[in-house]
């Protein structure tokens, strides 16, 4: 019993469902925001999804500034020019608005704007989220418009450092934010190559923290149901943008995996960050590209519990059938095989491969890998994903 000790956070007030957008304004109300910074990103900012939930603030006449200038893997610059405007803006709370570069943005444009200490001194490490102050923190309100990285219900947001390139999770409970509104509605226009990249993210955070080591069998039962539901929907919703029964599946699934990673992640993500930070590639692509190396490698860990997930889902032939499954998965969503399919002109010479794997073993995530992920495991996984050798 004595390891049987644990330790459980669960999301937010989410507000899900069709429509619910219209009840922004309510929900700026519950929170005490009076003067939102609506942060979303550049390509969003000229859709009309934008222009519409825009609209509702302005019939109901609440005052709003509106920042855009996030990169697809969000860095400190970002941070910094949004600080500059919420507090040029005398913004009391922010509207998290789109994907997830747009939602850990925007989470931590309302932490470290009240913050007199640098961003990094708060990175997922230990108790470091204890150094800051508790109570200069503005209250937020996450929109997601995708259904990938589940940082609607996360207590933490990623940013690349520019000068190391490398990624860095910041984390703090006030990051949670206050009232999330889940609309599936909003993802509708969500192009095929975004909803294929953004779902197997989700089911990489699924996945990894079900095979996470420790006792979190809550956690476990979210996971396991989140990644049925990615592959009954994901390639519908993949097929057919307008299926709104699939989109919200799939926002359900993305906010599961979130709620489920709290166990751990792994050598997926502690691959895909440094490949990211350095190629800029979209980060659930990449994770979808390391997908099956990772599972390969892990199997003698995982083997019976995939058997037992791949029964749930409804897959026969226990491991092996459930990772053919992720491999067709893949294939139908048109994710390239290996890294120079997502990378054009990859061309990593030792030493270059060498920083990819000193970056992956060092990553927050790599920890919560079920084999120990070693400086010579991750360049041997970097060779497979780069040759295509599963």
């Amino acid at each position: 019993m004595s390891k049987l000790i644990s330790k459980w956070n669960y999301p937010t007030t989410v507000r899900f469902g069709a429509g619910r957008i219209k009840e922004l304004p309510e929900v700026l109300a519950a929170t005490g925001i009076k003067r939102p910074l609506f942060v979303t990103d550049p390509g969003l900012a000229k859709l009309p999804v934008v222009a519409s939930t825009l609209r509702i603030l302005d019939e109901a006449k609440v005052p709003y500034g509106v920042f855009s200038e996030v990169k697809p893997n969000p860095v400190e610059s970002n941070l910094t020019a949004g600080i500059g405007v919420f507090k040029r803006g005398k913004h009391d709370g922010v509207i998290a608005f789109g994907g997830g570069s747009a939602l850990d943005l925007g989470k931590l444009i309302a932490f470290q704007a009240g913050q007199v200490r640098p961003v990094w001194d708060f990175e997922d490490v230990g108790d470091w989220w204890t150094r800051a102050n508790s109570d200069a923190i503005a209250p937020i309100i996450a929109v997601p418009t995708t259904a990938g990285t589940g940082s609607e219900v996360g207590r933490a947001g990623v940013i690349t450092n520019e000068e190391t390139h490398t990624k860095k999770v910041i984390f703090h409970p006030k990051l949670l934010p206050a009232i999330v509104i889940a609309d599936p509605e909003l993802s509708v226009g969500m192009p095929s190559f975004i909803t294929a990249g953004t779902g197997m993210d989700a089911l990489a955070h699924c996945l990894e923290a079900y095979c996470a080591p420790g006792y979190h069998p809550m956690a476990d039962g979210i996971a396991v149901e989140g990644i049925r539901l990615v592959f009954e929907n994901l390639p519908k919703a993949y097929a057919n943008g307008k299926d709104l029964v699939a989109r919200a599946h799939m926002m359900s699934a993305a906010a599961m995996g979130a709620a489920a990673f709290q166990k751990g992640l792994g050598a997926i993500h502690s691959l895909s960050h440094p490949i990211g930070a350095l190629y800029d590639t979209h980060h659930g692509m990449t994770n979808a590209v390391f997908m099956p190396y990772v599972l390969a490698f892990n199997r003698d860990s995982i083997e019976e519990r995939i058997a037992r997930l791949a029964a749930y889902c409804g897959i026969k032939g226990g491991f092996d059938g459930f990772a053919k499954a992720v491999i067709k998965l893949r294939k139908e969503l048109k994710v390239p095989h290996a890294l120079p399919g997502l990378i054009k002109g990859l061309d990593m010479d030792k030493k270059r491969k060498g920083l990819i794997a000193d970056m992956a073993v060092v990553d927050p995530t790599a920890g919560g890998n079920p084999v120990k992920l070693t400086k010579k495991a991750a360049l041997t996984l970097l060779e497979n994903a780069i040759a295509g050798t599963v």
